[in-house]
C-alpha cells in the first residue's frame, strides 16, 4: 500500500485526520508536561513559604533566580540532546532515557522532606533528562509528515495541545496537592505520571516504524525521506551539493535563526507566570470567597477541570480504536494512568465542594494557559490549515503583540497597590484576562515556531536545529529569572504597574519589528510556507 504517513502500516490509521503516532506522541509528552508543569507550579511558591508552611523560607529575590536557572537550563541541554540522538542513540531511545532521568528526579524532589540535598539532586536529574527528551520527541513529530505543507502544521498545534493538556493537569493537581496536602507530595505525584508516560511510549514505539531509531539502523530510513521528497523542488534544494542550494540552506538557517531571536523576547515575558505572576497571585490578588462566590468559583472550576479530561479521554480512546488490536500493553498503560488521574480529579473537587469556604490556590491561575489552549488549539489549526493563514513572521507579530496586551492588562490592574506594598487585594479578573491574551499569544507563536524548524532544517540537521531552538528558550528563561529578581526593588521605588509595563512595552516593539521583516524573511524562506 501507499503510505500518506512516516512510519509502520498502523501509522496509517488517523485520529482526527492525523496518523495514531501523532497521538502517542501526544500522550508521551503530555505526561512529560504534567511532570514539568506540576513541579514549575510549586518551585516558588515552596522556596518562599516559611519553614511553619514546611517551605524554605527564601527571599523571592533569590526564588526568582533559581527558578530561572532551573526553567533556563531545561532549555540549554536539549542541545547536547539533539546532538546525541543525532550521532549515537537515536531519537527513541533518548527519550526513553530523558524520561527515566526525569522520573528518578522527580522521586529526588518527594525525598526533600528527609534532605536538602535530595532537592538539588532532583533538579540536576531534570534538567539533564529534558536535554534529552525534548527536542527528540519534536524531531519525530515531523517525521510523520511526508509533506512539507499546512498539515504539518496542524500536526504540530495538536501536539502541542498534548504539551498543554499534561501542563493544565500538572498544575492543577500537583498544584492543589502540594499546596493543600504537602509540597513532597506534589513533586512525588509529578514523578509518578512521568513513569506512565515512559512505560506507553516504550511498549507502542513499533508504530513509528523506521522513525526515531539509532543512526545506523535509520539509514534506510533517512534514504526512503530523501527519496519520497525527491521529486520536489525543496529537496533537490537540499540534497544538491552546487552554490544555489548552499544559499537556499543558508538562507533558511538564517530565519530560524531571526524566529528564535523573537523567540526570546516572548518567552522572557511569558515565563513570568511561574515567578512573578505567581508571587501577584500568592500575596497581590483576593483569592478568598466565600457564600454565593465560593460556591460560582466551585461549580466553575468543576466544568474547567472536567471539561478538559472529558475531551483527552475522547481522544484516548479514538487512540485505543486505531492501535489497541497491536499495542495493546501500552494502551492498558496509558488507560490505567487516566483511571488514577479521575480518581485524584474527583478526589480533589468532592474535597472542595464539602469546604464551606474557598481559597483559590495561588498555582491555580497557571491552569487558565493550559484551559484556553485546550479551548482555542483547535481553532487555530483549523485557521492556519485554511486560506487565512498567515506567513510565520506575521504569527510571530501577532503573538507577541498579544502577550504585551496582556500584560497592559496587569499593569492596569496594579495602578492603586502603593510603592513597596507587600499584599493587596485585587480582583482575579485581570489576571485572567492576562492568562486569556498571553495564551492566544502563545498558539501563534510556539507551534508554529517547532513546525518552521522542523520544514527549514535540513535533514539531517533536524535535532540539532530543534536544540538550538531551546538555546533561546535558555536565554529567555533564565532572563525572566533574573528580570523577576527586581520585582521588590522595581516595587519599591516605582510601584508594581511599572514592572508589569516593562513586559507590555517590549514584546510589542519586537512584534511590530516582526512586521517590517516580513517579507524580508519570507523571501528567505524559498518556497517553504
Amino acid at each position: 500500500m501507499e503510505f500518506k504517513f512516516g512510519g509502520s502500516e498502523t501509522n496509517q490509521k488517523t485520529v482526527l485526520g492525523h496518523p495514531s503516532g501523532l497521538f502517542v506522541l501526544f500522550f508521551t509528552e503530555m505526561w512529560e508536561r504534567f511532570s514539568y508543569y506540576g513541579m514549575r507550579a510549586l518551585l516558588v511558591l515552596f522556596l518562599v513559604s516559611s519553614m511553619l508552611d514546611e517551605g524554605w523560607g527564601w527571599e523571592r529575590a533569590d526564588a526568582l533566580l533559581l527558578y530561572g536557572w532551573y526553567t533556563g537550563l531545561v532549555y540549554i541541554t536539549p542541545i547536547f540532546g539533539g546532538l546525541i540522538a543525532d550521532k549515537l542513540t537515536g531519537y527513541r531511545n533518548a527519550v526513553v532515557i530523558g524520561a527515566l532521568l526525569m522520573t528518578l528526579g522527580h522521586a529526588a524532589m518527594a525525598l526533600e522532606v528527609f534532605s536538602d540535598p535530595f532537592f538539588y539532586v532532583g533538579l540536576g536529574l531534570l534538567i539533564i533528562g529534558n536535554g534529552l527528551f525534548k527536542p527528540n520527541i519534536s524531531s519525530m513529530v515531523g517525521q510523520l509528515y511526508l509533506n512539507q505543507g499546512k498539515e504539518k502544521d496542524a500536526g504540530y498545534t495538536i501536539f502541542y495541545m498534548g504539551i498543554n493538556a499534561g501542563a493544565f493537569l500538572g498544575i492543577l493537581l500537583c498544584g492543589y496537592i502540594g499546596e493543600s496536602v504537602g509540597w513532597h507530595y506534589g513533586f512525588g505525584l509529578a514523578g509518578i505520571f512521568m513513569f506512565f508516560g515512559m512505560l506507553q511510549f516504550y511498549f507502542a514505539q513499533g508504530i513509528f516504524g523506521r522513525i526515531g531509531l539509532s543512526p545506523n539502523k535509520a539509514q534506510d530510513f533517512d534514504d526512503a525521506v530523501e527519496d519520497t521528497f525527491e521529486d520536489t523542488k525543496h529537496a533537490i534544494e537540499d540534497t544538491i551539493e552546487d552554490a544555489n542550494s548552499s544559499k537556499v540552506t543558508r538562507d533558511r538557517l538564517i530565519v530560524i535563526g531571526v524566529l528564535a531571536f523573537f523567540t526570546i523576547f516572548f518567552w522572557w515575558a511569558f515565563e513570568q507566570a511561574g515567578g512573578s505572576m505567581t508571587i501577584f497571585a500568592a500575596d497581590y490578588t483576593d483569592r478568598i470567597l466565600e457564600g454565593s462566590g465560593a460556591l460560582t468559583f466551585k461549580i466553575f472550576n468543576t466544568v474547567l477541570t472536567i471539561v478538559p479530561m472529558l475531551i483527552i479521554t475522547w481522544v484516548l480512546g479514538m487512540l485505543f480504536k486505531q492501535t489497541y488490536a497491536k499495542y495493546s500493553l501500552s494502551n492498558i498503560l496509558l488507560g490505567t494512568s487516566f483511571v488514577i488521574i479521575w480518581a485524584i480529579v474527583i478526589w480533589m473537587l468532592v474535597r472542595e465542594f464539602n469546604a464551606d469556604s474557598s481559597e483559590v490556590p495561588a498555582s491555580w491561575f497557571g491552569i487558565l494557559n493550559s484551559f484556553f489552549i485546550i479551548a482555542f488549539a483547535p481553532l487555530f489549526s483549523r485557521l492556519w490549515q485554511s486560506k487565512y493563514n498567515p506567513s510565520g513572521p506575521v504569527k510571530f507579530a501577532i503573538g507577541l503583540i498579544l502577550l504585551g496586551l496582556g500584560f497592559g492588562i496587569l499593569a492596569y490592574g496594579s495602578m492603586a497597590i502603593p510603592l513597596g506594598a507587600k499584599t493587596a487585594s485585587v480582583s482575579m479578573m485581570f489576571l485572567i484576562l492576562a492568562y486569556l491574551f498571553h495564551t492566544l499569544g502563545e498558539l501563534c507563536v510556539s507551534p508554529v515556531g517547532l513546525s518552521y524548524v522542523s520544514k527549514l532544517a535540513p535533514v539531517k540537521l533536524v535535532g540539532l536545529m530543534f536544540g538550538v531552538w531551546f538555546v533561546a528558550n535558555f536565554i529567555a528563561n533564565t532572563a525572566a529569572g533574573i528580570t523577576g529578581s527586581y520585582m521588590d526593588p522595581i516595587l519599591e521605588e516605582k510601584g508594581l504597574s511599572y514592572f508589569f509595563m516593562i513586559f507590555t512595552l517590549i514584546p510589542i516593539g519586537a512584534g511590530v519589528v516582526m512586521l517590517i521583516l516580513n517579507k524580508t524573511l519570507i523571501k528567505k524562506m524559498h518556497g517553504i510556507r
